[in-house]
């Protein structure tokens, strides 16, 4: 999926960021092991703690407070965050529960990953099965295909 993806952007022209919590890098990772990615991606941020999110990545101090990380609209603001901060033409996010307990009032498997570029930013609540590896992996594939797809 990465290889994919990196190509699609090679071949637009674009670049792509990265904002990710419950993958810790994972999806930058991915990307980065691409031969040639270098001509695409432009940086990532993993944002474990409320603070880096809201003062790094521009996520909103309040909305961390009252519905906590694990939500469409913070990751909306992880992707757009990754977009403006890496100057990216393309933002990436995930943010979910990868367990083994339950946080911000949500399941464990709970994902969300969202996609921001120039026409906009839309973000995609998952329900993912296994154990803490098996959902920051499928959290991965589910946040490059949904950039895929966005990219036609």
């Amino acid at each position: 999926m990465a290889s994919r993806l990196v190509a699609r952007l090679a071949e637009r022209g674009l670049t792509v960021a990265t904002a990710e919590s419950l993958t810790g890098g994972l999806v930058v990772a991915d990307l980065v092991s691409v031969p040639g990615a270098s001509a695409v991606v432009r940086g990532g941020v993993v944002a474990y703690a409320y603070d880096v999110k809201a003062e790094v990545l521009g996520v909103e101090a309040a909305l961390l407070a009252a519905r906590g990380a694990v939500n469409d609209e913070v990751a909306r603001q992880l992707a757009e965050g990754a977009r403006r901060v890496c100057r990216a033409d393309v933002g990436l996010a995930t943010t979910g529960v990868a367990g083994p307990d339950p946080a911000d009032g949500e399941p464990v498997g709970t994902v969300y990953v969202a996609v921001a570029d120039a026409s906009g930013c839309r973000a995609w609540r998952l329900t993912l099965a296994g154990e803490r590896a098996a959902i920051r992996a499928a959290s991965v594939q589910a946040v490059l295909a949904r950039a895929l797809e966005g990219l036609g």
